[in-house]
This record gives structure tokens, sequence and C-alpha cells, in this order.
């Protein structure tokens, strides 16, 4: 660990990623799962290792995962009450604070590179529904047909939602998929990108965590980095990404830092979910109190991954 203010001598980069957080993924799904965060956090290293910035290595690593029919987010995004596809992003780079989010967006493919586009080519940090339709439209950002963002499994989780809103005992907290990203690059910058399809069966216009900065994610390079997943309610009311922030600046390690904010958040409202995060040391961490959360980190020639709770694989990244 580096002392407070001096800059580190050799910097490690490093991206991890997440796939969200899940009450129970099928075993058939597990393994497209791994490769899909596996497939993220070698795109998001690749730009590192190519001397990238960290915020394009989030924004890689997500765009990725927005392409994976397999995660709740872009192309594989759950649907709202009218079996519609709404979206919202975050991303933020902790060199100075610069952030760009949009919500409730429709018919973008990737829903993080707009993001990226509201940070650096507007003087705001959020743009919601209409107005970031036409701020898409204005920077050239290519429409897709509804339905290429729909997929079948989408549609048949609406009708069992539909279904099980209607029994006596419906699972709140069933579905918690967003991705996400966190990168240290060369420089000792940090970036975080988070991106989501939110919650099934939600309301027309309702947004989450996920584009809200604080809840979210959050990136400072004098802290860390932070993106999260979970149930978004939840996140929104403890602030959960800059909270888990507040800890590490109060000289808790990343784990506990995560642990003990993951922990309020459970133990305050009920709410579970997960974390990864990274600092300008280097250091790396990912938690959650979900059954499964998949993620995979990039660093030093390796590649680690996981989903469930203790099994973590490691992998030389040349050899995938």
């Amino acid at each position: 660990m580096n002392p407070c203010g001096v800059n580190p001598v050799a910097v490690n980069p490093v991206v991890v990623v997440h796939g969200g957080g899940a009450s129970h993924i099928a075993k058939d799904r597990k393994e497209m799962m791994r490769q899909g965060v596996l497939r993220a956090a070698t795109a998001g290293y690749s730009v590192l290792k190519a001397g990238g910035s960290a915020v394009d290595a989030v924004e890689s690593a997500v765009a990725v995962l927005e392409d994976d029919p397999e995660f709740n987010a872009g192309c594989g995004s759950v649907l709202n009450v009218n079996g519609e596809v709404e979206m919202d992003a975050s991303i933020m780079s902790g060199k100075d604070l610069s952030s760009g989010a949009v919500s409730a967006v429709r018919c973008i493919a990737n829903p993080i590179k707009l993001a990226r586009l509201v940070m650096e080519k507007t003087p705001h940090c959020f743009l919601t529904d209409r107005g970031a339709a036409e701020f898409a439209a204005a920077m050239g950002v290519q429409e897709v047909p509804r339905e290429q963002l729909v997929t079948e499994r989408n549609r048949k989780r609406l009708e069992k939602e539909k279904h099980c809103k209607s029994a006596p005992k419906p699972e709140p907290q069933k579905h918690l998929g967003t991705v996400g990203a966190v990168a240290l690059d060369s420089k000792g910058d940090v970036a975080y990108a988070t991106s989501t399809g939110g919650i099934v069966n939600k309301m027309v216009g309702r947004v989450g965590d996920s584009p809200c900065i604080g809840s979210g994610g959050y990136a400072d390079n004098d802290i860390g980095a932070i993106s999260t997943t979970g149930h978004g309610e939840s996140i929104l009311k403890v602030n959960l990404a800059r909270l888990t922030l507040f800890h590490v600046e109060q000289g808790k390690t990343l784990e506990e830092a995560a642990e003990v904010s993951l922990g309020y958040m459970k133990s305050k409202l009920k709410g579970l979910g997960g974390v990864i995060l990274v600092n300008k040391a280097g250091d790396w961490a990912a938690k959650w109190t979900s059954e499964s959360m998949p993620w995979a980190a990039a660093q030093a020639g390796k590649l680690h991954c996981g989903i469930d709770l203790n099994t973590t694989s490691v992998t030389d990244l040349d050899l995938l």
C-alpha cells in the first residue's frame, strides 16, 4: 500500500467486472455467464495494456456485457410492465469526478456509450428519456429496433413475474441484475461504469440506482472506484457506492468496507446486492450478499473469476 498522496512508482493496472447479483442462476446459464464476464474483463484489460484510460476500459468492458443477452443490460434487458425495454447507465472518471448518466432510454444498443457522451459532450451529468433520445440522435448514435433488445427469455420472465405478483407472496428481490466495471489505468486513474435494464415488471419510467452517481457507482482517485448491483431501491436509500468508499476513507480495507456497507443495507432494509472495488494501489475486491454474482478481474496477466461464494478460478490471460 502506498503512502497517502504519493504516486506509486509502478502502477499495476486492473479491471474488475460484475454481471449482477442473482438469487439463483440455473446450471446451464452459469457457464455462459462465466464466459461473458471473462470476455468483458479481457476486453477492458486489453484496453489498459494498450495504454488506454480507465474510462476507456470500463466503457469497453460494460459494452461487452450490454451486447451479451445473458445479462440484464443492453440486449438482455428485462421488460417493464408494458413489455418494453427501458435502460439506465452511468460512468465516472476518478481523475476529475467527470460523470455521465442516462435513464429510461430505449432503442439504444449501448447505453454506457451514450452516458460517456453525456459526460464528454454536454455541460450536464444526467439526461433522461426523451432528452436522452434527442441527444443520442444529435450525436449520431444509431437507433436499433425495439424488438432487437427483447429476448424470448425476458418475455417469459415478464409473464412469470406478472403471474407471481398475483400470488399471495411475490418475491421482490428475485432478479437483481446489473452489469458494471471498475478499473485502474497505468497513469493511476480510476473509473467506474454501471448499466442495467432495471427490474422485471417495473412501472414505466422507474429508475433504480445504476445511473445515480453515489449509488450505482462512484470514482475518486484519492479513494477508489466502485460499481454496485442489487435491489435498486435499497441501494438508493443507503447510497451504497459512496457509503462503501466512505468506509475506505476511514481506513478500512476494500473487503472490510464492502462487508460493512452491504451488511448495513441488509440489516436496515433487507436489501441484497454486491459490489466490485479497486483503489489506486491496485488492490481490488468483489463482495455480495445475494446468492450469486458473476464477476471477473484481470491483472498482471491473470484472470480471476467466480459466481458463487468460495468458488474462484484463476487463469492465465494468454491461455484464453
